[in-house]
């Protein structure tokens, strides 16, 4: 699974070792402009520039909106994966509490609350059963249990599902979730 870190960079000026590039075939209005910072590898961005900064001799990019970064970074997980073939003996036939977790891989929130489940996957070992379930490789669970929309959490006792938690929740709404489960 990977996670992505963004952050948010200032507005910036040309820079040297920065190259900028253009397409000549569209209009002058609509001219959009192709930064490369060195100093992320060749990481690509596009710029909206006015007619009047490009007939000027300099360019700046300082008037420009932020730029955002993202870097994604693979991340391990020791939650285990349940499908819909794995679902009856994991999650319905287990024995005490269990979170699954449904997500997928292109779901911004389902990244956001990634470490948050992992995190509370460490801080209750032995008490509750961790799983994730990818929507896109699993689809039939989702379906029978009415799972609309992403992320969904949901918590199982002995088979029966007791609780739901739609959306990218603070780790609180989670924990206060789970603690009304254990005895």
């Amino acid at each position: 699974m990977a996670a992505f870190t963004c952050t948010s960079r200032p507005p910036l000026s040309f820079l040297p070792g920065m190259t900028l590039s253009y397409s000549p075939r569209s209009s002058l209005s609509a001219r959009r402009m192709r930064a490369v910072f060195p100093e992320s590898g060749g990481l690509r961005t596009r710029l909206s520039l006015s007619p009047a900064s490009l007939t000027s001799k300099s360019f700046r990019v300082s008037r420009q909106r932020r730029n955002v970064v993202c870097e994604a970074q693979d991340t391990t997980t020791d939650i285990p994966i349940v499908t819909d073939s794995t679902w009856e003996a994991l999650v319905l036939k287990a024995e005490g509490p269990v979170l699954v977790d449904f997500w997928a891989p292109w779901c911004g929130p389902c990244k956001m609350i990634d470490p948050i489940v992992n995190q509370l996957a460490q801080q209750y070992v032995g008490k509750f059963k961790f799983y994730k379930l990818n929507t896109d490789d699993s689809p039939s669970t989702p379906s029978q249990y009415g799972v609309r929309s992403i992320p969904t959490i949901m918590i199982f006792v002995d088979g029966e599902k007791k609780d739901t938690i739609i959306g990218a929740v603070p780790t609180q709404t989670l924990t206060a979730s789970i603690d009304k489960f254990l005895q």
